[in-house]
């Protein structure tokens, strides 16, 4: 029989077996937490008649029919569908042309590639605020439309230009960020594909479109998933901009301000806020799995 060459008078530390469930343990514990939890809490309540503070009863589907003649319901349906037409194709060919801009590498490109990115890291709130400041009827927009002779512009008071303000900061705060998921694509398209296609006569723009927009594809395809999904869930920079109430007799309303004006408060209907917020999250799945579709047809 072998002897143990450990000497005496040694203690021997037992390796514990160890699991990879172990580690992942504190992260499943957050998801569980703070995403399935509220998610299972939401769906449950969606079918009740639940309050703030009054525990609810089961009542079937009569929220989703409730939904069915709500006419602030379709208002804040259509100007959430409205935004996504509105800012996820800015969204998709800005930051992209954007990153051609400040791809090169010459001296001081990388002030420019801070400098768009600042929106990105800068709170909604501070900016939601400053662009109140640039486009009330007192604000500076409007003071320098004053000195051409223009009378003062509602941006903040008309139903239309209000959205389209509101789309305008998004699509401002969203640039720099889409900007580094391009500038990270474009670092692997082979330079070969450029120099052939330069050297068969293809100018700037043909090149952009036969060699960079296709080796992009799917890049801008993750893109326009994304934007998508936060177009439609907005909140904040029509929430600053509007007030509460959603601007003019509450026709800017979106469905997310539409989901926190209902269930908050001392006698929010959570039942009906859960039935809404059921509701943005089938047509968020139901916009991913479209935009997915749509890319890999036309990859066949």
């Amino acid at each position: 029989m072998a002897r143990s060459t450990v000497p005496s008078g040694t203690r021997v530390r037992r390796q514990l077996p160890t699991s990879p469930w172990l580690f992942a343990a504190p992260g499943l514990a957050v998801i569980a937490a703070f995403i399935l939890w509220p998610f299972v809490s939401t769906v449950v309540n969606s079918f009740t008649d639940r309050r703030t503070l009054l525990p609810g009863r089961f009542v079937g589907l009569a929220n989703f029919r409730e939904l069915l003649h709500d006419d602030m319901f379709w208002i804040a349906l259509r100007n959430s569908a409205l935004y996504v037409v509105g800012v996820v194709p800015a969204l998709v060919v800005l930051p992209l042309l954007l990153a051609l801009l400040v791809e090169k590498n010459i001296p001081g490109i990388a002030f420019f590639r801070s400098a768009f990115y600042t929106p990105v890291v800068a709170s909604i709130v501070v900016v939601g605020l400053i662009w109140v400041w640039l486009l009330d009827e007192r604000g500076l927009v409007n003071s320098l439309l004053g000195k051409l002779g223009a009378g003062p512009v509602g941006f903040l008071s008309d139903q239309w230009l209000l959205l389209i303000s509101a789309m305008t900061v998004t699509v401002w705060k969203g640039l720099g960020y889409y900007m580094i998921i391009y500038l990270a694509a474009l670092a692997n398209v082979p330079r070969e594909l450029h120099e052939a296609a330069a050297v068969d006569g293809a100018g700037p723009v043909r090149r952009f479109l036969t060699v960079t927009v296709p080796a992009l594809r799917s890049t801008m395809v993750l893109v326009a998933a994304l934007s998508s999904v936060a177009a439609f869930k907005v909140f904040s920079e029509v929430y600053l901009m509007a007030g509460p109430d959603g601007g003019p007799a509450g026709e800017d309303t979106t469905l997310i301000m539409l989901v926190e004006r209902t269930g908050t408060g001392l006698s929010g209907r959570v039942g009906y806020a859960s039935a809404i917020s059921l509701v943005v999250f089938v047509i968020t799945v139901v916009l991913m799995l479209l935009v997915l579709r749509a890319d890999r047809k036309d990859e066949s």
